[in-house]
């Protein structure tokens, strides 16, 4: 893996030949260059020469690495103990929004995730060749040291970075330190899929050196597996375990991908029963292979890349319908199921069967019927099972017991890999168990290691352990308000570049209606993820709310979670559990739906991978569903629990 496709100090650019300098380039490349990127290439190189001129202390490093995003910025600028990230947009007279937020990205992931720039000033420019010259622009700095992007014409980029780099007159960096310090990068799934999708390697965006190390065994574990398994004609079931944030899904994405990649003949599909998960990533990288073919002047339509990604990704559901249609075995050979503790329970899909699909007596678990399927294969093949807890919202939903029930009692001839650290009771006689299958290291949020142990004793009513948490939480900020409005300006103040923010509520916040937030109107995912922010369908507008079944698996940069009385807390009672139905609140005595509703929180609380804001409504005693008492109780719970207010 190259950090930087050419590193050169500005003193050697002018002994160096251009066809030397690109071909430097090109032997970096992983596939041949498409005449785009040699046109790009060639126009990059003769400006290095005049900037390698009116720059003689600088370094330059052509196509450098941005892991979170998996992409390269076309040039990184070190000169006077100043980072300069630029990205050049050939041909183009206009500085698009989506340009600027794109440096402005490879700027935040440099001064996040990069540890020498750190401390570093980091400032990104937009340089668009064609665009007509005019003034410079202020300088304008966040209090981390990154700058808001620049927009400069080529003739004045050298001008520019000399200018910025004298007035701040900070000791050199030495080059080669800069490019041999640390990354660690922690991408959203999304940004994961996209990457992985184009071909990088789970160590291109994983956060830690643990964190890869760790996804890197288990890969290599279930892949040997799977080869054992064709060799011996075996069918073979693995299940993956891992602490909150560990990469559970990022481990089944790069274990579809990289099976697509190397055996194209087996089918590999990443199966998912959270619909908007699956709406989401199939958008984002039909978006991405769209953006990527045109970088390379190849031709391509929406319609075709979102075939290539349905194929590719599918929703459990669907994958299940079409096995009801046929006795056949499917095409995949190898699946990989997300999630997999949210399965449905017998009495749960029987119902639905019998009630939807007209199965009258349909008698099994989906884990059975899912094992069943693949099991039509008259040779081998292979489930991988991602196993997440405490994220059950749904009736019905089974967790992992179910799937090992199904070995025991009708798949004896499976054989089962099973990490270590799961206890279980089942007697499943071809069981086999792996260290490896179990993901140790969180690598979700840069910002808080412990958010989900905090989150944890909030959900289970622990205010003084959670206080204990909050306090190493110090660069995570957990805020609270009364004032929606404060909170959304909040947001609109934390919001940087391509990062995306956006409103919270729980599926049955029925009575945040009078504040604007109505969870009955439901969102696109799809669009309410990826949309760009001054559409209205975007999280970033900052108007509709997801509920936790549109964000489950998905996050956000920054987050306002609207909290209702549905969840609301009695001072010494603990937690109360509550529905909204019809004109008034009922309360839930169930312990399974109390259960739901406590994840559904818990899911909500983590969805924020900078910063979150809690929304706890004042109340008012003129109407009876909204009475001040449910929601002071809230409100000075959270408190305690280590929220601060909104100033």
């Amino acid at each position: 893996m190259y950090r930087s496709y050419l590193s050169i100090p500005a003193s050697d650019v002018s002994a160096a030949g251009d066809s030397e300098l690109y071909g430097e380039l090109a032997l970096k490349l992983p596939f041949a260059v498409e005449p785009a990127q040699r046109a790009a290439w060639e126009y990059e190189v003769q400006h290095l020469r005049s900037l390698a001129r009116d720059l003689p202390s600088g370094h330059f490093f052509l196509e450098f690495l941005i892991p979170r995003m998996g992409r390269r910025a076309d040039l990184v600028v070190l000169l006077g103990g100043v980072v300069f990230v630029v990205e050049y947009k050939i041909g183009a007279r206009h500085f698009e929004r989506s340009g600027l937020d794109q440096v402005y990205g490879y700027g935040l992931d440099l001064k996040h995730f990069h540890e020498p720039s750190h401390t570093l000033p980091v400032v990104p420019i937009l340089v668009a060749t064609e665009a007509a010259g005019g003034e410079d622009e202020a300088l304008q700095w966040h209090d981390d040291g990154l700058a808001r992007p620049l927009r400069v014409t080529p003739a004045r980029l050298a001008h520019v970075i000399a200018q910025i780099a004298g007035a701040i007159a900070r000791t050199p960096v030495v080059a080669q330190n800069w490019l041999e310090g640390r990354y660690r990068p922690t991408p959203t799934i999304v940004e994961a899929a996209q990457a992985l999708y184009r071909g990088h390697q789970v160590d291109e965006i994983s956060r830690s050196e643990a964190g890869a190390e760790n996804l890197t065994r288990t890969a290599d574990y279930v892949a040997q597996a799977i080869e054992a398994a064709k060799r011996e004609s075996r069918k073979i079931i693995c299940f993956i375990t891992g602490v909150p944030g560990s990469g559970k899904t990022l481990a089944g994405l790069n274990l579809a991908t990289s099976q697509q990649r190397a055996h194209g003949d087996e089918h590999a599909v990443f199966l998912s029963g959270n619909g908007p998960l699956v709406d989401v990533l199939r958008e984002a990288l039909a978006i991405d292979a769209i953006a990527v073919s045109k970088e390379a002047g190849v031709r391509t339509s929406k319609v075709a890349e979102k075939q290539k990604t349905a194929a590719f990704i599918q929703n459990i559901h669907h994958f299940r319908d079409d096995a009801l249609a046929t006795t056949q075995a499917p095409i995949e050979k190898v699946a990989v199921f997300d999630e997999a503790q949210r399965a449905w329970d017998v009495e749960q899909t029987s119902k639905f069967m019998r009630e939807k699909k007209g199965q009258i007596g349909f008698s099994m678990s989906e884990p059975e019927f899912l094992l069943s399927v693949m099991d039509r294969h008259p040779d081998w093949c292979a489930i991988i099972c991602l196993v997440g807890g405490g994220q059950e919202i749904n009736t019905g939903e089974a967790g992992i017991d179910e799937w090992l029930r199904a070995l025991e009692r009708s798949f004896p001839h499976w054989q089962a890999h099973v990490p270590s650290s799961l206890r279980h009771a089942f007697h499943i006689p071809q069981e086999v168990t792996a260290s490896d299958l179990h993901l140790a290291t969180s690598i979700r949020s840069f910002r808080a290691e412990k958010l989900s142990d905090f989150v944890g004793h909030v959900v289970a009513g622990n205010a003084a352990s959670a206080r204990d948490v909050s306090g190493g939480l110090a660069n995570y900020p957990l805020l609270i308000t009364r004032d929606l409005g404060a909170a959304r300006n909040w947001l609109r103040s934390q919001r940087r570049g391509n990062e995306r923010s956006g409103l919270l509520a729980s599926s049955n916040a029925a009575r945040l209606k009078p504040h604007g937030i109505f969870i009955k109107a439901k969102i696109e995912p799809a669009k309410w993820f990826l949309a760009s922010p001054d559409d209205v369908r975007s999280s970033d507008m900052l108007e509709d709310a997801a509920t936790e079944f549109d964000v489950q698996g998905l996050e956000l940069d920054w987050a306002c979670l609207c909290w209702d009385a549905n969840f609301r807390h009695g001072g010494a009672n603990g937690w109360e559990f509550h529905r909204f139905k019809g004109s008034r609140w009922e309360g839930i005595n169930d312990p399974a739906r109390k259960n739901y509703l406590t994840n559904s929180y818990r899911v909500l609380l983590t969805r924020a991978r900078q910063g979150l804001v809690v929304f706890v409504p004042q109340g008012t005693d003129q109407d009876p569903t909204r009475p001040s008492a449910y929601y002071d109780g809230i409100f000075s719970f959270l408190g305690a629990c280590g929220f601060q207010p909104l100033d």
